[in-house]
């Protein structure tokens, strides 16, 4: 099985990426993020058509917005985080089967925070409380558990391409580092750490003064498993493919494979 996380930046600009990325990587899970429309418009039909009979969607009118495209059933589904109260659409939960037994699957687009000391930047810190907790109590009755998304955490230094330059600047704070430390301290693991990976490997580069092709970027796009999948995931890539495309979003599908 491959499950694949894309902040697509808005579905509707990037329907057509969506179509030709997964046409050539069929991948059995896309869990999509940056939506940035209602659930009336998502495009079901279509996505129904290139296989993806299967859609658990929690949308918005022009920010936020998460959805599960699935090959197979999707069931359970919750959104957002339960305990916590919230106005944007940023957490969808579902429950397929996947090998050896049900797997749950959390996608998160993470609250952005803007910079240290705004009240953004304090929503940050208590959605990503609320998010453990949440967590907390999902792993306890989902024990084969994904948690994937956009993160907008650059976890270590190495997956910044400017570290010391950015050091304490939003994506890079003590703060939000400590926050994914914790969730890693749930019983999840970073699947794309377990291979060896090229240096400078990001998800994300600026659409300002050239990031992409200066490889100015960041890894912010995460897909954490629980210790009971930890010894099914087989790889963990990410595509910059995509990325090169005419007017693409600025963030990269990132793919792991059970």
């Amino acid at each position: 099985m491959k499950i694949t996380t894309w902040n697509v930046n808005s579905l509707t600009a990037r329907l057509q990426h969506v179509l030709d990325w997964t046409a050539a990587n069929p991948v059995d899970v896309l869990c999509l993020q940056e939506l940035k429309l209602t659930d009336d418009k998502f495009p079901l039909e279509v996505l129904q058509a290139a296989g993806y009979g299967h859609c658990a969607v929690f949308g918005q009118k022009t920010y936020n917005g998460v959805a599960i495209m699935s090959r197979q059933a999707l069931h359970d589904v919750v959104k957002n985080i339960t305990g916590f109260a919230d106005q944007h659409s940023r957490v969808i939960a579902a429950t397929l089967d996947g090998p050896g037994g049900e797997l749950r699957l959390v996608n998160g687009y993470f609250v952005n925070g803007q910079a240290p000391g705004t009240e953004k930047f304090e929503y940050k810190m208590s959605w990503l409380r609320g998010l453990r907790d949440y967590l907390r109590a999902e792993l306890e009755r989902h024990p084969r558990l994904a948690l994937v998304g956009d993160f907008n955490i650059a976890p270590e230094d190495r997956d910044s391409w400017d570290p010391e330059g950015l050091r304490e600047t939003i994506h890079h704070t003590t703060e939000e580092r400590d926050h994914f430390r914790k969730l890693i301290t749930l019983g999840l693991c970073d699947s794309f750490r377990l291979f060896e990976q090229p240096e400078k490997s990001f998800s994300w580069w600026d659409y300002r003064m050239l990031g992409y092709q200066k490889n100015r970027g960041l890894r912010i796009d995460h897909i954490l498993v629980s210790e009971a999948l930890k010894a099914q995931v087989k790889a963990c890539t990410i595509d910059r493919a995509p990325r090169k495309w005419k007017q693409p979003s600025d963030h990269a599908p990132v793919t792991v494979e059970l």
